[in-house]
């Protein structure tokens, strides 16, 4: 880690809640979320002319069964102070697109994650064989705790003109039920296609509240339980959202530590935001502040994750890491999969071998902790 990201990692440390224990948590975000199909849908999108660059679009699918039995392992492999394996917190979706009646209607139709893992394995996709009951028996024994992440990982707005205007891109990853490499819409300059939250016009914010609403209630219905904390993709989200999804139960708002929020119409808020309940807001706030992302690029991962939880501890605050379930996603390239568990594994090693006194647990109960001392 060089000096200047060294600093920073403490710095960033100094405000918002804190506590005497050392606690460590995992917010990994796009479980349940569709990109690729299979290493035959990248090929076949590559002769299309579909830019694949980035590591989402090239190695990142649904979670398969030995995605999960490989990851549960892992976690299981190393405990804490209370006997208690390392938990996922995995920032997830209970929908994606139903590709079929899409094309048929002409717009996007969801369809719930248990529905798509039922139809891959009719269609013989054999590595799908049981996942959706493991993803359960992983909830059951806490390995993963899904926290919702919206209800599917794309902006519908940007979907329905792309296919209102037969976009050939889209039209290309529809046909092989993926959906990686899509383009922006012009007209909606700005709005990426995987940012469900993201808009051009303040209008679009009563729509935003119909597909929240709808996607918490599907949330339960496939995880079995209500969510308590919510992080939206890329953590974009309108300000006048927060007090609705208080209203829905959600306790706890996963956000950057600054940024520029767009309101829609072009205006922007610049928004600073700190670990803790914030000033106005009935919902307390989840600042990340370590990262571990080693398939991201080639460097020291373990050691500069380790050293960002250092600096956590010192300053007496929660080590809440920050990752993506594609550094652990092996439907593609299985040795994708073995890079990042590997580097998981050694991480958690050497953070219980310098902390015997560490404690593992989720989002959502970590919420519960800082509640309990306000």
């Amino acid at each position: 880690m060089s000096i200047k990201s060294n600093i920073s990692s403490y710095i960033k440390n100094i405000s918002g809640w804190k506590s005497h224990r050392k606690l460590l948590a995992f917010a990994v975000d796009d479980y349940g979320n569709i990109r690729l199909s299979s290493r035959e849908a990248r090929e076949k999108l590559k002769t299309k002319n579909v830019t694949l660059s980035g590591r989402f679009n090239n190695f990142d699918a649904l979670d398969t069964r030995e995605d999960f039995e490989q990851l549960f392992d892992v976690l299981n492999s190393v405990k804490d102070k209370n006997g208690k394996p390392a938990v996922f917190t995995t920032y997830a979706m209970p929908a994606n697109i139903n590709f079929l009646e899409t094309l048929k209607q002409g717009k996007f139709v969801p369809e719930n994650l248990n529905t798509t893992y039922e139809k891959l394995a009719a269609e013989g996709k054999t590595t799908y064989y049981g996942a959706f009951e493991l993803l359960h028996k992983g909830i059951t024994s806490g390995l993963i705790r899904p926290q919702f992440h919206g209800r599917e990982h794309l902006n519908i707005n940007v979907l329905n003109h792309l296919l209102k205007g037969k976009n050939e891109q889209l039209i290309a990853n529809m046909e092989v039920n993926s959906l990686a490499g899509i383009p922006q819409y012009e007209k909606l300059p700005g709005v990426r296609f995987s940012e469900a939250f993201s808009l051009c016009y303040q209008k679009e914010v009563d729509n935003h509240k119909k597909i929240i609403k709808d996607g918490l209630e599907r949330f339960k219905k496939v995880y079995g339980y209500w969510s308590t904390t919510f992080t939206p993709p890329a953590m974009l989200l309108h300000p006048s959202l927060y007090s609705y999804v208080e209203s829905l139960g959600i306790k706890a708002i996963d956000k950057p530590r600054s940024h520029q929020v767009h309101l829609g119409d072009g205006d922007y808020k610049s928004e600073k935001n700190k670990l803790g309940l914030q000033k106005g807001q009935n919902h307390v706030t989840i600042v990340r502040n370590c990262m571990f992302e080693p398939n991201s690029k080639e460097m020291d991962w373990v050691n500069f994750t380790f050293n960002q939880i250092k600096a956590a501890f010192f300053f007496k605050k929660p080590a809440i890491i920050s990752s993506h379930r594609v550094n652990f996603a092996g439907h593609i390239e299985p040795e994708n999969r073995r890079k990042g568990l590997n580097a998981l594994k050694l991480l958690l090693k050497k953070v219980v071998k310098a902390y015997p006194d560490v404690e593992f647990l989720g989002i959502d109960d970590l919420v519960d902790e800082m509640l309990k001392e306000n």
